[in-house]
């Protein structure tokens, strides 16, 4: 099972499910905006994903200008963002097999199928 957090509105997260589609994945699909992922999610997806939880942030959002642009936080500070401000993090997230990427562009989430 090839899981996605994904956000419908963005055409990189649609671009990168229609090529899971595509090579035939079975996928769980999740709107993260909708259903958040959960603080130990949040860990796990950075742990898996080899990245701080400073780079999973979308730093062009309006939150993230308006509640956290030039503060310098903690690892906890930034995953609790995250959790209180979904939009904050960056998508699509394709995880298979205990493995995680974005899909910026789609294709990164080829190495791990």
């Amino acid at each position: 099972m090839t899981k996605i957090y994904h956000n419908p509105r963005c055409s990189k997260s649609r671009q990168t499910l229609h090529l899971l589609e595509e090579k035939g994945e079975e996928i769980e699909t999740i709107e993260y905006l909708v259903n958040p992922p959960s603080k130990n999610e949040i860990e796990e997806i950075i742990r898996m994903l080899r990245i701080s939880p400073f780079e999973l942030i979308r730093k062009g959002e309006a939150d993230y200008k308006e509640n956290f642009k030039g503060k310098d936080l903690s690892n906890d500070q930034w995953i609790q963002a995250m959790v209180d401000y979904p939009k904050l993090i960056e998508r699509p997230i394709v995880i298979k097999d205990g493995k995680a990427e974005l899909g910026r562009p789609p294709e990164n989430v080829l190495e791990i199928l």
